[in-house]
């Protein structure tokens, strides 16, 4: 009798697991699509989901392997993917001084959210966490950072939930701000996105004032995006080196890789379907890995981490809203 292949004994180990972290993601993409509400995040359904399922049922045996498969290698590859989704022209027709704003948002967003999370008496992990999802893309760049910030799995969902509620509020707000203010349009869509958490919120709020703002907040947060992976990489050397030497973070490969993708995708060298597929894979990869993290957290935990961690957050955006809007002043 022939042996069963390997890779058929760990399809059957990680199966359970994964299946049941895709199926919470693609739930939760259809209930956005199926509402209608773009600002509707599938990743933060996705986290309450598996959040109230392993308050529920626990973390069986069974599916623990595939959590952990969904939690690592998949959501890194996930990451990989996104850089499908950035060129390097949408960045070079930004101009100089907008390419210096992205750049100086989250350079120093992100050290910002860390200091002062140190002040406030926020565990390391968590800040930083919380400074990658200001600085950066929110979810994505939260889930990303903690392949080297090595938080705990209630970091992730008190993260994910504080930057979700910071950024929805900006989303609310920025349309208003705008308005009083007397920004022009594409003064208004750099602003949102430089300043605004999660990419749906920050082209949600640049599409309120109109085409051109649409378009510039679309190319300035993809410019946010694109700094993902030297952050990730400058993250991973602080906590090596920066500040916890203790510390052995992992190199994070699957950012060479993500900036593989980008420049690969710029060349126009690859299909113009291969953005498109990407587009559609990476909301529910990364929802899986955040359902997975939901499932593994615990809620006692979470609760004990109060209520500093969020006005850390609320902080956090405070300063890149306000350090955007300098930017776009002096930008002109």
């Amino acid at each position: 009798m022939t042996a069963a292949p390997a890779w058929a004994g760990r399809l059957r180990e990680v199966g359970p697991g994964a299946a049941l972290c895709l199926v919470i993601a693609g739930l939760s993409i259809a209930l956005r699509d199926a509402t209608g509400i773009a600002a509707l995040n599938p990743v933060v359904l996705a986290l309450v989901a598996g959040v109230a399922l392993g308050a529920v049922l626990g973390r069986p045996a069974a599916l623990r392997p595939g959590i952990a498969f969904t939690v690592r290698p998949l959501l890194r590859a996930a990451i990989v993917l996104l850089g499908l989704q950035v060129t390097l022209g949408q960045l070079a027709a930004l101009g100089p001084g907008a390419l210096l704003l992205a750049v100086a948002v989250v350079g120093l967003t992100l050290p910002f959210t860390i200091w002062l999370g140190a002040r406030l008496g926020v565990e390391p992990a968590l800040a930083q966490l919380i400074g990658a999802g200001t600085a950066i893309c929110g979810a994505s760049a939260i889930v990303a950072a903690n392949q080297v910030a090595r938080g705990r799995d209630e970091d992730v969902a008190y993260a994910l939930a504080a930057i979700t509620l910071c950024g929805t509020a900006a989303l609310l707000l920025f349309p208003v701000l705008a308005e009083l203010m007397g920004l022009g349009p594409r003064a208004y869509g750099l602003w949102a996105g430089a300043a605004i958490h999660e990419v749906v919120q920050a082209v949600g709020a640049a599409a309120a004032g109109g085409p051109e703002a649409s378009q510039s907040g679309t190319v300035m947060k993809l410019a946010r995006v694109f700094l993902l992976a030297p952050a990730v990489l400058a993250l991973g050397w602080w906590v090596t080196r920066g500040g916890a030497g203790e510390v052995s973070a992992p190199v994070p490969w699957f950012a060479f890789g993500f900036l593989a993708l980008v420049v690969l995708g710029s060349t126009g060298l690859l299909p113009g379907e291969a953005a498109e597929l990407s587009r559609a894979v990476v909301p529910l990869m990364l929802a899986a890995s955040v359902a997975a993290l939901g499932i593994s957290t615990d809620l006692r935990a979470l609760r004990r981490r109060g209520a500093r961690p969020l006005l850390l957050g609320v902080a956090s955006s405070v300063f890149i809203t306000v350090l955007a809007l300098a930017g776009v002043a002096l930008v002109g």
